[in-house]
């Protein structure tokens, strides 16, 4: 909501040109765009938030799907410290810092799906439970610093993993087509079964091993929620979870950012994410129509009601 806002709003007063998705347009937002966008929303969220996290929400809503590094906490010290008479030096401080967060292309590879949902049973503090954290890696830093290390090494793992099934679809697509639909109407147990040459076979030993570096990053993160003492995998989202990884056509379920009660999702094969959408509703989880994306923030064309609103925006005059 936040980088929408900044975007729209930035947008409208013509220091950004975002492009309009659904149409062909000649106006194409610039990195620029996207850094400016960035650098306010990021600002503006912190100071809602009255703290200053790790900024990758906020940065995957402006530059779409990414592979992301923090940025040093410094560049918002400003925010932090604001009062209402000094917001335009805040937002210049802010915008003419260098930013050094990082963010590297990545996306989900073809024929893949994400989908979210929203299990209604109330929502987790974000802030309290990176505070638990915090305080078990201050009490015991040797577990700890374990700890974390496999769940690093856990997600390399899997992104190299689908990196590398990217990577098959562009050289061996009639393969990776034939195996991800027919997977997509299997249990995982049953997806070796569709390997009936040398590529397909890397195509499936791919997808399972993405699989199991998931199963790992769950694991630790479940061992770190249980040292730490907050519900990072609740057992209510394991039992979910659980039962999703073993539905048809399901590649990985768990839940996002910092964990507990806010959230799951699943990246699911071909058509498969319907029938976990249907199973989802079925015990009160509200599946949501957000999508994975790595075009970064852009003009929507393609609900109708945005033409009404658009037209009642234009009229308003600000001075």
């Amino acid at each position: 909501m936040t980088a929408s806002v900044v975007a729209a709003l930035l947008h409208y007063l013509g220091a950004v040109n975002l492009s309009c998705s659904g149409q062909s347009s000649s106006v194409t937002a610039t990195g620029r765009d996207f850094d400016f966008v960035h650098a306010i929303a990021q600002s503006a969220h912190c100071i809602a938030q009255g703290k200053i996290g790790s900024g990758f929400d906020v940065s995957a809503a402006v530059y779409g799907s990414h592979r992301y590094t923090r940025f040093s906490p410094e560049i918002l010290s400003s925010a932090q410290v604001i009062g209402g008479s000094c917001l335009p030096d805040v937002v210049a401080d802010i915008v003419t810092r260098r930013w050094d967060h990082e963010k590297t292309q990545f996306s989900l590879p073809p024929l893949m799906c994400l989908l979210l949902g929203e299990p209604g049973t109330g929502g987790s503090s974000t802030p309290s439970m990176v505070g638990s954290v915090k305080q078990w890696q201050k009490s015991d830093p040797q577990k700890a610093t374990d700890t974390w290390s496999k769940l690093g090494m856990a997600n390399s793992v899997l992104e190299n993993q689908l990196r590398s099934l990217s990577k098959l679809s562009e050289d061996h697509w009639d393969a990776y087509e034939s195996v991800v639909r027919s997977c997509s109407r299997l249990t995982f147990m049953k997806w070796t079964e569709v390997a009936t040459n040398q590529q397909q076979e890397l195509i499936v030993k791919s997808l399972l091993a993405a699989r199991d570096a998931f199963l790992e990053i769950r694991l630790h993160m479940r061992e770190m929620g249980v040292a730490a003492g907050v519900p990072i995998e609740p057992e209510s989202q394991t039992q979910l979870l659980d039962a999703t990884m073993n539905m048809e056509g399901v590649l990985l379920a768990g839940v996002p950012g910092a964990g507990g009660f806010d959230a799951v999702f699943s990246v699911t094969l071909g058509e498969a994410s319907g029938a976990v959408a249907n199973a989802w509703s079925s015990v009160g989880v509200l599946p949501l129509l957000v999508r994975e994306d790595s075009r970064g923030v852009s003009l929507e064309a393609g609900d109708p009601r945005t033409e009404e609103v658009s037209t009642a925006v234009s009229s308003i005059q600000i001075s």
